[in-house]
């Protein structure tokens, strides 16, 4: 006896139905995705890694190996322990001075660039006509080549030809000796440095044009002066502003270099000698002497890289670690947004 077919659109369809031995299981296809989009990320981020580990990771890597050696680019490292840092800390006062002289320029340039910046921002701000002018008026200080503009403020300042004192005279003010004065001189440098302000007031600017407006009609509603509006409206809108530029500015401040090396050349009337090392770096009376400017001397003047690299990276920790309080500060400050 024959055995019963199946009925032909049955067979069909077992014929159509995919089988499960053909195709990954559901949950290996998406692990085999989520590889490939990781892959294709890492794609992207590749060139980005590389110039980290080339220029960032191995040079700090080698400048702390450094740090424990007697090396004079000539002879091989030799391993002296932490001898370059026991003299940094212990026997070296031109460090001291130096270190001195940039937290100086920390406390007092960084907040009188702020401060300069937003207020030049909200005066630009408040104008009702020739706004573009004024800013760009503003701004154009900030392209000026830093060397080009260091040497023009010394002459301006000079307190027997310039004209700075010349005005002051018409007063009856006896001009202070500015560049030539050890008291005079780092305050000279922060006119500087507030004179070319213009980066940061075009940042400030765009922040300022930012702030809802309602926000300010809701605090003159509610009776704040301008005072209060400032405080409570301006200042938590420019949190995140103003902690970039915190953190940016203390960090070029740190690095603090040309303005200072170019001024004290300058001012002492001496060209820079053999190998572009000035022999009145920190002049007058090393009071304008930054750390930056101690370890390049010890480097390339004296050509001892093994301190000049713990010189290195001691302002390297103490980059990090400022950086690190001001982003916990301002995140207290801003209530925790940011």
């Amino acid at each position: 006896m024959a055995a019963p077919q199946a009925p032909l659109g049955a067979t069909v369809a077992v014929l159509d139905r995919p089988s499960t031995m053909d195709s990954p299981p559901p949950a290996r296809r998406r692990v085999s995705r989520r590889w490939r989009h990781r892959l294709t990320v890492l794609s992207f981020m590749a060139p980005a890694g590389v110039g980290i580990v080339v220029f960032f990771a191995y040079p700090l890597l080698a400048a702390i190996y450094f740090s424990f050696t007697r090396f004079d680019l000539l002879t091989s490292p030799e391993w002296v322990g932490l001898k370059n840092y026991v003299y940094l800390f212990a026997h070296d006062p031109l460090a001291h001075k130096a270190a001195w002289n940039t937290l100086w320029f920390v406390v007092v340039l960084v907040p009188a660039r702020m401060v300069a910046a937003l207020l030049t921002a909200m005066l630009l701000t408040s104008l009702r006509r020739g706004g573009g002018f004024f800013r760009t008026v503003f701004y154009l200080p900030a392209l000026a080549p830093p060397v080009a503009a260091t040497i023009a403020f010394v002459f301006l300042f000079n307190p027997a030809t310039g004209p700075v004192n010349g005005v002051l005279s018409w007063f009856g003010i006896d001009g202070p000796l500015w560049f030539d004065s050890p008291d005079w001189s780092k305050p000279s440098l922060v006119l500087l440095g507030t004179w070319a302000v213009g980066d940061l007031m075009v940042i400030f600017l765009a922040a300022l044009l930012d702030v809802p407006k309602p926000l300010y009609e809701a605090a003159s509603l509610d009776g704040a002066n301008p005072w209060q509006r400032f405080r409570f409206v301006t200042l938590p809108a420019l949190s995140p502003v103003l902690l970039f530029a915190a953190v940016t500015g203390v960090i070029q401040t740190l690095q603090y270099f040309t303005q200072a090396a170019v001024a004290a050349s300058v001012a002492s009337g001496s060209a820079t000698t053999g190998g572009g090392i000035s022999s009145t770096f920190g002049y007058p009376e090393e009071s304008t002497l930054t750390y930056p400017l101690h370890l390049y001397v010890q480097g390339f003047r004296y050509y001892d890289m093994g301190y000049a690299n713990a010189l290195a990276v001691v302002l390297f920790v103490v980059a990090f670690g400022v950086t690190l309080i001001l982003l916990r500060r301002f995140r207290a400050f801003a209530g925790g947004r940011l």
